[in-house]
């Protein structure tokens, strides 16, 4: 539970730092490295991408998360 909610953390940390986002909490980056993980993993499993590997998993899961606070920033 614990190693999730850092690579949460950290996945939403380099998101927010790819996408210049300026508003960044711990809570916010562990939500968007959740929601951007699955978001990530779902588009590239539609493409037929399987992410093997910690790095692939990485690069999937920070490209889910990018995807989803542009998203956030079109709706919002």
């Amino acid at each position: 539970m614990l190693s999730a909610l850092l690579t949460g953390a950290l996945i939403g940390w380099l998101a927010g730092n790819i996408m210049d986002t300026r508003k960044s909490g711990l809570i916010r980056n562990i939500l968007v490295g959740s929601i951007g993980s699955s978001l990530g993993s779902f588009l590239f499993g539609l493409v037929g991408f399987t992410a093997y590997g910690m790095l692939a998993e990485l690069i999937v899961s920070v490209s889910g998360a990018c995807i989803f606070i542009w998203l956030m920033r079109k709706l919002f």
